[in-house]
């Protein structure tokens, strides 16, 4: 399972999800001193003290401590009590559970426990209110690969992904953008070369191609047929009465590269034989069913030919008097500048005024080039603006814009001279300018300044806690919500230092922002710890509708469930249980859901819901859920297969996921020596049956009565998430009965069981979350802050904007430690 910093989780009175065996959980832990501290608060003294004189002392303050814990000897005053917070919240855990003291000793009341646990409860809240603000410590964090690939592409406009060559990334408390674990090994950083090299020289080109050219012959212009003449020159008689013979004629875009978004030059090379004394007048115009850009009817009109109707919509680009005659043809040409839609280019001869009838035109052929520019829209972009000014102002210039973007910050003087001296350096070596500027971005993508989110305090000598700047916000905001550097509006606001005084604005404006499903790739994956789907090997001979198409799938499930919340602003507790989902036909079809109306396959036509459209095969369509057993997180195929073994379901897998990822209560790992189920050779029965002789075992007990009762709740599905009443021929009994009485039978009864937990889950989820903004992970003093946060969002209907708002305006998330503030002692984990 992945790291997780739990020292700061506020306990549950009386909680189930609490029921951790002490001898597990509390083994090895090391109460912290607290020099000079205060005796026991007077409420703790009469609550807490005499609870642990009458009901703990025996096993852990007397002759022998068991589970290496003396609470007797343990610092009692709030600033100790907070620091020790894990070790009082596992006490905690174990007397609310009714796990402590020991079934052999006298149990205390319920009053007596209720007193307990707000005695100790007291204690946390009274030191987190007297304790000075620490925002905690900031690691100098390196770009992790998805960082660095968003990053790159938005700083030079690049499609090229440099990373695949990159070693993973190590995990820290879930998460791939942990600072701490984030090192740089000599292998990354020969890697980072490599990659900037190769960028630079895709970035910035020193002599680009010349423009593509492309002909097609006047035969095979549009419309034609068999009858076409094969000659070199087409004819185009604008008096015939067919469209093959009268024009007007076209080449088909496809066949020219005609692109909107470039620059070309159209041409065509003909000559005329007029009919009369006017001048012979043509036109080259561009057609398509969608063009931006169209001529008017009353222009159009003016063309002559039987086929004028079918070219059009379309837009006259520039009319032309041809003077050219049989033997000596002459080229015209057009510009073209990023018109969208063109399907066709062709010619069309005007009708002459006066009467006379038009000329009779012969046409070569049409030709384009381009596009016009072929440098690489990076280099336009570094460009952009320096053209006629001298070379050393276009130097400083486009370094100036460069390492700003590249630093997330100002570049000092200092900076921008020595790249400056790297360029000319280059030139002098008589290497080309473009080459010099290429060097200048090899050494910016290998600086620590960019692979680092480096934070350099403004005010080191300040005392107290105080916030960072405006654009160190906009780098922890772009970080965080997109994976990628801060954008031009972002940086703008920095630089008037605005910033902070907009954040409500600028977050609203970001989560609807496409870079926004970075949460969804980047946090909500790995936090769910789906990532192991891609690897996630089912029996195919139990499970042979599994395969690549249905694994994609269920990821995919996932990946628009949670957009959705992001985007939509929905509230959070729609992952625990949501009327919604994604689905295409196949998942559909795996589900059993007929329609979109959420029908199930096979209900009578007079019994389904309206509005029910079917499924176009790998199309993903948003779809209604009105029956209970689906819906959430937690009944998605993707989850659900992950939890599960290759041949079988794993209630216990199933029920530590929901533990750990949703309610951020995690078991403890199994005791050593005991043996996996499949081991135990003498278990017999249902998987039910075998799992209740498995605890039968005293070790394992505890911890399973918890798990394996969320598990079977899920029972209904099988090991890749599909719905079925037998396993084998035994019907699955998804009954199960919790630690604190609560019982249920179903996924359904399993999902209102969740539902009262949302205080439980809506913290987790903050803390999950802000652990990722921080790239660190929590520690007790930013229980203040998780409290905070918390109580925000339930105040605002639980919406995820809130969760992410309260985050960015945190006190962990905006300032930084001042000077006299050492760090802390961390308690032993």
């Amino acid at each position: 399972m992945s790291t997780r910093c739990s020292s700061f989780r506020s306990p549950a009175r009386n909680h189930w999800l609490r029921a951790i065996p002490a001898t597990v959980l509390l083994a090895g832990f090391a109460a912290l001193p607290c020099p000079g501290a205060s005796g026991p608060h007077p409420d703790f003294q009469k609550h807490a003290v005499s609870f642990i004189e009458k009901h703990c002392r025996e096993c852990h303050g007397g002759k022998s401590t068991k589970a290496d814990l003396n609470l007797v000897k343990l610092d009692r005053s709030d600033a100790a009590i907070l620091k020790n917070r894990k070790v009082w919240m596992n006490v905690l855990t174990q007397v609310g559970a009714g796990e402590m003291p020991p079934k052999k000793q006298a149990r205390p009341s319920l009053p007596e426990i209720e007193q307990f646990t707000r005695a100790v409860e007291s204690a946390f809240e009274r030191a987190e209110a007297t304790m000075p603000l620490d925002p905690g410590r900031v690691t100098v964090r390196r770009l992790n690969r998805n960082e660095y690939h968003n990053t790159v592409r938005d700083l030079l406009r690049v499609d090229f992904n440099p990373t695949e060559s990159f070693p993973a990334d190590d995990i820290g408390h879930g998460f791939d953008n942990i600072g701490d674990v984030l090192t740089l090994s000599p292998l990354l950083m020969e890697r980072y070369l490599d990659a900037a090299e190769t960028i630079a020289q895709r970035v910035l080109v020193e002599k680009p191609p010349k423009p593509g050219v492309r002909y097609l012959s006047g035969r095979y212009l549009q419309p034609n047929n068999a009858q076409t003449p094969q000659d070199r020159f087409r004819p185009m008689d604008p008096t015939a009465t067919e469209a093959v013979k009268s024009g007007p004629f076209a080449a088909g875009g496809d066949y020219l590269k005609l692109t909107g978004n470039a620059e070309l030059l159209l041409r065509a090379t003909l000559y005329a034989e007029p009919r009369g004394t006017a001048p012979v007048k043509v036109a080259l115009f561009i057609h398509g069913p969608k063009l931006a850009e169209t001529s008017s009817d009353a222009e159009v009109d003016k063309l002559a030919g039987a086929g004028l109707a079918a070219m059009r919509p379309m837009k006259i680009l520039k009319i032309f008097e041809i003077t050219a005659r049989a033997g000596k043809p002459q080229t015209i040409e057009v510009p073209v500048n990023r018109i969208e839609g063109i399907a066709r280019a062709g010619v069309a001869v005007l009708k002459p005024q006066g009467g006379e009838e038009p000329a009779k035109l012969f046409i070569e052929h049409i030709w384009s080039e381009g596009p016009l520019e072929t440098r690489p829209e990076s280099q336009m972009m570094l460009m952009a603006g320096l053209a006629g000014k001298p070379q050393a102002q276009q130097t400083r210039e486009l370094l100036t814009k460069l390492l700003t973007r590249a630093y997330r910050r100002p570049v000092t003087p200092k900076e921008l001279e020595a790249m400056t001296r790297l360029v000319e350096q280059t030139i002098a070596d008589g290497r080309t300018w473009e080459a010099g500027i290429q060097r200048a971005i090899v050494a910016t993508l290998c600086s620590p300044k960019f692979l680092f989110r480096v934070e350099l305090d403004d005010r080191p000598e300040t005392r107290q806690p105080h916030a960072i700047d405006d654009f160190q916000l906009a780098s922890r905001l772009s970080y965080f919500l997109w994976s990628t550097m801060p954008d031009a509006e972002l940086f703008a606001l920095a630089e008037k230092r605005q910033l902070s005084a907009q954040l409500d604005a600028q977050i609203k404006r970001m989560l609807q922002d496409p870079k926004a499903t970075a949460l969804v790739d980047n946090f909500a994956l790995q936090w769910l710890q789906l990532k192991r789907l891609q690897t996630f090997a089912p029996d195919t001979k139990l499970f042979p509708a599994f395969n690549d198409g249905l694994r994609r799938a269920m990821f995919r499930e996932t990946e628009l469930f949670f957009a959705e919340i992001v985007r939509e602003d929905r509230s959070v507790l729609d992952l625990i249980d949501a009327d919604y989902t994604y689905l295409n036909e196949p998942l559909a079809r795996h589900y059993g859901i007929a329609d979109t109306a959420g029908n199930r396959a096979g209900t009578p036509t007079k019994s389904k819901l309206p509005g029910g459209k079917p499924f176009v095969r790998d199309t993903f369509t948003r779809v209604s859920l009105p029956q209970k057993e689906r819906g959430g997180l937690l009944y998605q195929a993707s989850v659900l297969t992950v939890t599960s073994n290759p041949t079988r379901t794993s209630p216990v897998k199933r029920g530590r996921w929901v533990l750990e990822q949703l309610l951020g209560t995690p078991p403890p790992p199994p005791p050593p020596n005991v043996p996996e189920l499949e081991a135990q050779n003498k278990l017999t029965g249902t998987l039910r049956q075998r799992m209740e002789q498995h605890r039968a075992n005293a070790a394992c007990a505890s911890c399973h009565a918890q798990m394996d009762a969320l598990g079977f709740g899920l029972e209904n599905f099988d090991a890749i998430g599909a719905w079925r009443a037998k396993d084998g021929e035994e019907a699955i009994d998804a009954s199960g009965t919790l630690p604190d009485g609560k019982s249920f039978n179903g996924p359904a009864d399993l999902k209102a069981v969740l539902k009262d937990k949302k205080e439980l889950f809506t913290r987790n989820l903050a803390e999950q979350l802000l652990t990722y903004a921080l790239g660190r992970g929590l520690e007790y003093y930013d229980s203040r802050a998780i409290r905070q946060i918390t109580s925000q969002v339930a105040k605002q209907d639980h919406k995820f904007s809130a969760l992410v708002t309260a985050i960015v305006k945190s006190d962990p998330f905006r300032l930084r430690r001042g000077k006299d503030l050492a760090e802390p002692p961390t308690a032993a984990r």
